[in-house]
């Protein structure tokens, strides 16, 4: 399965916004932020991860769905799926 550069747009300025995010963690903890500002921080990083795998997933359903015919097979889409869950 090949990723539609179209349909990952979105989850390119995603993963971009979380590389900022972690670059601000980073950031916070060699400055002695407050440990609840970084957990907090680290959290949205980490959300906004999972997020940008949940979008390439579903890409690749809408794929399977939407032309059967190509070889994507059913138990590696699912593993992908559950290594985010």
């Amino acid at each position: 399965m090949e990723l539609n550069p179209d349909d990952m747009t979105p989850v390119i300025h995603r993963l971009k916004r979380a590389q900022g995010q972690l670059a601000a963690v980073t950031r916070m903890i060699e400055e002695g932020s407050d440990c609840k500002d970084v957990v907090t921080q680290l959290s949205a990083v980490s959300k906004a991860l999972d997020r940008a795998g949940f979008a390439i997933i579903a890409s690749g359903m809408e794929q399977c769905m939407t032309s059967p015919d190509k070889d994507l097979d059913r138990k590696e889409l699912e593993k992908l799926f559950l290594t985010l869950a």
